[in-house]
């Protein structure tokens, strides 16, 4: 798990670059012929890391019920968000791998509801969970890279 950890990391410090990078305006601005925009792909990753590792082993989520409800499967962007809100996602970013993987390591999840993801992954246990996360994330990143291009 060592190694599925630091992909997350990985992947999360390249996701912060976007907060150095793009300004709010360029974080919230949807390029014609995408649905979405790069501060929607940053939280998504992070309302669905806590539902398919945290919800998927029968905890609470981490995250307010706004944020899941702004950027969980099947939402887009509705109106820009704020500099603040900017900050509390980006302060997410990095706080909840950690807490994630002390979690695991500390031994909080006991239990895996078995599941089917919507690609046709088989998550049977959080190892998988966090296994299919990062494959999620990556995805997003791509996506992020694309949208970039048009900002």
């Amino acid at each position: 798990m060592e190694t599925e950890f630091k992909i997350t990391r990985r992947t999360h410090e390249l996701l912060d670059g976007y907060f150095e990078n793009f300004s709010i305006e360029d974080l919230n601005k949807i390029p014609e012929g995408f649905k979405n925009n790069l501060i929607w792909n940053i939280g998504h990753i992070i309302v669905s890391q806590q539902t398919l590792v945290y919800k998927g082993s029968g905890l609470p989520v981490l995250v307010s019920d706004e944020l899941v409800s702004l950027y969980a499967r099947g939402t887009a962007p509705h109106r820009d968000i704020s500099p603040s809100e900017a900050v509390e996602l980006r302060n997410l970013l990095h706080a909840l791998v950690q807490k994630t993987e002390d979690d695991y390591n500390d031994g909080v999840f006991t239990t895996y509801n078995a599941r089917k993801s919507e690609m046709g992954f088989d998550l049977a246990t959080v190892e998988d969970a966090i296994a299919f996360n990062n494959h999620h994330e990556a995805l997003h990143l791509g996506i992020m890279m694309q949208l970039k291009k048009f900002i």
